[in-house]
């Protein structure tokens, strides 16, 4: 929700050219603050109150904008100011920025940047996005394997000032190969013993990952070490950056909106909801839903391939809605648990043999519970006692049929390269809608009297 409480009173020290004041609103508060109560202001008089303020301080309030909003103020503003903006950005925001620029005006901007930062600019952006390349940053604390600690703090002391993070301080040899890493905790418990060398007090077994693997791998990695930063490394083991636990957080919320949006049957969002606009919108959701539609209407000729048999037993119409409700409930659950599974690296696609045991014994049992309710359910409604058999039988194995589909189809698109999530909660309905449908007529065909010879 827009915060409105500064907007008129911003609007009217911008309409005034009212600078002294602009400046300790901008200097007032906690950037994110700032940022927030910057919500309304169109993006070129929120670049208006920045300009206000010191390069610093606009950096700080600038990265807590919404993306939608930092990439119009890029494609609106001069390219003067824009590129003196983006050399002070942490290298990996200013490329996610970038990337989400007209490139039109990124090609007019990046000359304006310094020599240095633009070389660090293009470096990131040859990474392919989803790498752990794409997401790093290359501003790390390097010390000599030869220093000492306390030539190590002051040598920190001077790069600190230009690092994102000093979390860890990362030992290189002269040409650049990783030898291990100190924590800052490590060197300031030694400020009283300023000769200790550092290769005393450096950690050598270090984990690493390598600038082109996956980002959801190195999130996993991130988590399972609980690390403040990880170190990314080429096929050399030369240090080319670091990912911190901040850009682990936007990878983790990147992956689990992306499968959200897959269990949705929508195809996942490149900007925010509701920064997409309506058209785009509208057709990452036909897509699917032309699919589902189809899937849809194999269920309604499913049903019209049986219309003689529910004009003979029209109460078999009742419990089509209980059938394959139940069954898909059931499968989308199995589904949820396993695809979450993988996610995790709890399962793999070789233990599809357990996961089907599992899930064939989760699903008995389910369908025992659910039997005994229909066929109490089915002697209520009036059904004869014997003819009241087609409902829990034919529970059962639509049950035990939607635990089988929800776990293994999952393991199938994993082991074919595809996205597990794909094999969301609407596909596996729309699956066991037509088994339940088959089930039930060909079960009341053998056991209901109507249709005896």
């Amino acid at each position: 929700m827009i915060n409105t409480l500064y907007l008129p009173e911003l609007r009217e020290m911008l309409a005034t050219q009212d600078d002294a004041g602009l400046q300790e609103f901008c200097t007032a508060l906690h950037p994110g603050r700032t940022a927030e109560f910057m919500e309304g202001l169109s993006a070129a008089e929120a670049w208006a109150v920045l300009l206000t303020t010191d390069l610093s301080t606009r950096v700080e309030i600038f990265g807590f904008l919404p993306e939608e909003v930092q990439t119009e103020i890029v494609e609106v503003s001069d390219p003067q100011e824009i590129s003196e903006l983006i050399a002070q950005m942490p290298p990996d925001d200013r490329v996610d920025l970038l990337n989400q620029v007209d490139p039109a005006v990124v090609e007019a901007t990046l000359p304006l940047v310094p020599t240095e930062e633009r070389r660090d600019i293009l470096r990131l952006r040859a990474y392919p996005e989803g790498t752990a390349g794409a997401v790093m940053t290359t501003e790390v604390a390097r010390l000599s394997e030869s220093a000492t600690a306390g030539e190590a703090l002051q040598e920190l002391g001077r790069q600190a000032q230009d690092l994102e993070t000093i979390y860890y301080v990362y030992i290189v040899d002269d040409e650049n190969h990783l030898r291990g890493l100190v924590s800052a905790r490590q060197l300031v418990t030694h400020i009283g013993r300023p000769q200790t060398p550092i290769a005393d007090l450096m950690e050598r077994d270090l984990v690493t990952v390598e600038a082109n693997d996956d980002q959801e791998a190195v999130a996993r990695k991130v988590a399972d070490y609980d690390f403040l930063a990880i170190p990314v490394v080429d096929d050399e083991q030369h240090l080319v950056g670091i990912i911190t636990h901040d850009d682990i957080i936007d990878v983790l919320q990147e992956e689990a909106t992306e499968d959200a949006h897959l269990a949705g049957a929508v195809e996942p969002l490149d900007l925010s909801y509701m920064a997409t606009p309506v058209l785009r919108l509208t057709r990452l959701r036909a897509v699917w839903l032309a699919v589902l539609f189809a899937a849809a209407l194999l269920t309604a000729l499913a049903l019209r391939s049986y219309h003689g048999t529910l004009e003979r037993v029209a109460w078999l119409a009742w419990f089509v809605p209980l059938i394959i409700s139940s069954g898909g409930n059931t499968g989308s659950q199995s589904a949820t648990l396993v695809i979450r599974a993988l996610t995790t690296k709890e399962i793999t696609p070789d233990d599809w043999v357990k996961v089907m045991w599992r899930e064939l014994a989760v699903g008995v049992l389910l369908g025992i519970l659910l039997s005994a309710a229909g066929y109490i359910a089915a002697c209520t409604m009036g059904l004869p006692w014997f003819d009241a058999f087609v409902l829990p039988i034919t529970l059962m194995l639509v049950v035990i049929c939607g635990t089988l589909v929800g776990s293994l189809l999952p393991l199938l698109f994993k082991r074919l390269g595809l996205d597990p999530a794909l094999m969301s909660t609407p596909f596996v309905a729309g699956i066991i809608d037509i088994v339940g449908i088959v089930v039930l007529m060909q079960v009341a065909m053998l056991l209901v009297r109507d249709f005896a010879p």
